[in-house]
């Protein structure tokens, strides 16, 4: 009984993201169930991929994951606590504590500079000009830009964007990192060294969840969900990922 309820509170407390039989419905007169009856744990430590065609529920399910979206049943759990029974500002509270973003479209501020961009994710949250600075520096220092801090997107490759967009994203220091086609908008050669930079930032208190429809890049993670028609249809662990 004693190992056994260990267990169950070392799982709970390795838990950083959750759908709980979540389902997502749209539309009123014709309904498309978007997702159907989805459970899903992501656990520190773990460098996940969620793949699939166009129209299965991937995207859907990143919004559910990334609290950018609620469920029409079931439950989406954030460090333990449902946040669908939240309030919308707690709700945005604990979102922007636990989850980093990536995006395919890097979403960086022109007139920026790299640091710049980062520190844009360290803003409200009660540190100093210094304090911002400094965390900022040590993240583009996590993706190899320390060098390239004091340029401003135009001056950076494709590449180099999305690893200030990772940089800022990993800045907070969130318990997970969502990445929607992190690579979707880079040459091969720049895909890989961002494949590579995910597999490096993987931790035992961080995972990483990359969206995609390639299957050379889900392929690149160590466990990979696979998805048809709202519905996960596969679930496997793979070899050592993009750092073996």
């Amino acid at each position: 009984m004693t190992d056994s309820t260990s267990l169950e509170e070392a799982t709970e407390d390795n838990g950083v993201l959750a759908l709980e039989g979540v389902s997502r419905v749209y539309g009123t007169e014709v309904l498309v169930r978007a997702l159907d009856d989805v459970s899903l744990e992501i656990r520190a430590g773990e460098f996940l991929s969620i793949v699939g065609p166009s129209g299965s529920g991937k995207s859907t399910m990143l919004g559910l994951l990334g609290v950018l979206d609620l469920p029409t049943e079931g439950a989406i759990r954030v460090r333990g606590t449902d946040v669908t029974r939240l309030a919308d500002a707690e709700r945005s509270r604990l979102r922007g504590e636990a989850i980093g973003f990536v995006f395919q479209q890097f979403h960086l501020i022109p007139h920026l500079t790299a640091l710049g961009n980062v520190e844009t994710a360290l803003l409200y949250r009660g540190l100093s000009p210094r304090e911002r600075r400094s965390r900022a520096m040590y993240a583009l220092e996590q993706v190899d830009l320390g060098a390239r801090h004091n340029h401003r997107p135009v001056q950076l490759s494709g590449g180099e964007q999305q690893r200030v967009a990772i940089a800022r994203a990993i800045s907070t220091d969130p318990g997970v990192v969502l990445a929607d086609e992190p690579t979707g908008a880079l040459d091969s050669q720049n895909a890989e060294k961002v494949l590579q930079i995910f597999d490096d930032l993987q931790s035992p208190e961080r995972a990483i969840c990359i969206v995609t429809h390639d299957l050379h890049v889900a392929d690149s993670a160590r466990r990979k969900i696979s998805m048809l028609d709202g519905q996960i249809v596969a679930d496997e662990l793979l070899g050592a990922g993009a750092g073996s």
